[in-house]
């Protein structure tokens, strides 16, 4: 017989979510993880100086909140704890303005002016009916539950966030919240489908908040981990997996890695079409990835810039256009669209007494080399200005470092794949199999994508264990 009903590759979230799904089951189940420390994109180091906690790759997590999965789980047993800013998002402009996104829709619609009743009469059905919404999207396309729901989303989800935020807002401070929420895909923002991340994220703003886990997001992956062997589970560290041959027997095999990947470790298990469909998995831009030790907050030209736990920093929607356009045409931009977070102003755990930490990427041309340090820091001068004075400490990570930090992150991609509304549209339950019957892929590249959420590896898991008898 053999050793375990199932072994899964990788210690994200996806794949310990895979485990935790299978051992529920009450199948045997083991985790290989290849670093020393399990977590995948859910990670957190002293990575600048010691009392210093960062994120090393997510931070701020709407998904995991708002997961039904994670929902299921008692993750509060084991220590994770959501911390929730007074505001979601802040986005500032160069007149010292800033549009800031809480969880009271109705009144922050006031901020937007004449677009005041097109932003809540857009996002009040999402928001008031949000799990409903999250139920239908966050999983392997169906029937959906709630069709009308869907269909109106869908009628605006489809198009370019270019061309549907002048279309749909008068203000060019709402068209630029609604590009710098569409950017986080770093899709061109003119490529159908764009808007749907626009709509997705706007609407979590007010519906769910965008959470921090206390202490950092390892505290997601340590809590996954121990209801893991709470329920017989293992999971085994500094395990490098370069083939299936690596493993001891099993039933099935669970890989959270991206299809490339998957082509080289299951080489021999695959059809040779499928092996080399793998190969060709179009990859997207990469991150270009900054955190700071900081003596003291950023100081925001735009004070309530200071109530938010996210900041997007790229002023107008043009501005975003030209930036996420660079990244995808194998350009750098000069002023590109920062994500930063600033998790120590509501969780005091990440840094010593006075000080803090933040954190900010941009997108960059797929392995792209150049150092965007200078072109990040300008950015954020613009908008907070003195912010270098109190940088104590940095760490910088290319492409080529996240992808050395955490295999899956090719190019410095953190979604898994390129995202095209083709992957879109084609999100499947057949995209977690293989030729192979025995092989599973639940990484972010299978349904419904990227994010710490843990549904890629629940859903794969759910198919696997209906294969098992």
């Amino acid at each position: 017989m053999p050793k375990f009903d199932a072994v899964v590759i990788g210690s994200g979230p996806n794949g310990l979510a895979a485990a935790i799904t299978l051992a529920q089951a009450g199948r045997s189940v083991i985790v290989y993880e290849a670093e020393n420390t399990i977590g995948g994109g859910a990670r957190s180091a002293e990575l600048t100086l010691p009392g210093f906690v960062h994120d090393v790759c997510s931070s701020v997590h709407p998904w995991g909140f708002s997961s039904s999965f994670f929902q299921s789980l008692p993750l509060h047993e084991y220590g994770l704890r959501w911390i929730q800013p007074a505001a979601a998002l802040a986005h500032p402009f160069d007149d010292g303005s800033a549009i800031i996104l809480t969880y009271s829709l109705a009144a922050d619609c006031a901020q937007f002016g004449a677009d005041a009743k097109t932003v809540a009469n857009l996002f009040a059905p999402l928001v008031e009916n949000w799990q409903a919404f999250c139920d239908d999207t966050l999983r392997p396309l169906r029937f959906p539950r709630h069709p009308f729901l869907l269909a109106r989303f869908g009628l605006h989800a489809l198009s370019g966030a270019a061309q549907f935020a002048p279309a749909k807002f008068k203000t060019t401070q709402a068209q630029a919240v609604f590009a710098g929420m569409a950017a986080h895909t770093a899709m061109p923002l003119d490529a159908r489908g764009s808007s749907a991340f626009g709509l997705f994220l706007w609407a979590s703003a007010h519906a769910t908040g965008w959470p921090f886990a206390a202490g950092g997001s390892q505290s997601i992956a340590n809590a996954l981990a121990a209801h893991l062997r709470k329920l017989g589970g293992e999971v085994k560290t500094d395990a490098r997996v370069n083939s299936l041959k690596d493993l001891p027997e099993t039933r099935v095999v669970l890989c959270d890695v991206t299809p490339r990947q998957l082509a080289a470790i299951a080489r021999d298990a695959l059809s040779q079409s499928e092996r080399e469909k793998f190969q060709r998995h179009q990859y997207g831009p990469g991150v270009f990835k900054v955190d700071w030790a900081l003596d003291a907050p950023i100081p925001w030209n735009a004070k309530a810039c200071a109530e938010a736990g996210t900041v997007h920093i790229g002023g107008t929607l043009e501005e975003m256009i030209a930036s996420e356009a660079a990244a995808n045409g194998g350009a750098v931009a000069e002023r590109p669209f920062v994500l930063l977070a600033q998790p120590s102003l509501f969780d005091p755990a990440r840094a010593p007494e006075g000080k803090h930490v933040a954190w900010g990427y941009c997108h960059v041309p797929h392995s792209s080399a150049t150092n965007m340090l200078d072109r990040i820091e300008a950015q954020i001068e613009r908008f907070a200005s003195g912010f270098k004075s109190h940088v104590i400490g940095r760490s910088v990570m290319s492409p080529a470092d996240l992808e050395n930090h955490n295999a899956n992150l090719i190019g410095g991609d953190i979604s898994g794949g390129s995202l095209t509304l083709g992957r879109l549209l084609h999100n499947t339950s057949g995209a977690y199999k293989t030729s192979d019957r025995r092989v599973f892929m639940c990484s972010s590249s299978t349904p419904p994508g990227p994010g710490v959420h843990g549904l890629c590896g629940h859903f794969a898991a759910s198919l696997a264990n209906s294969k098992l008898h």
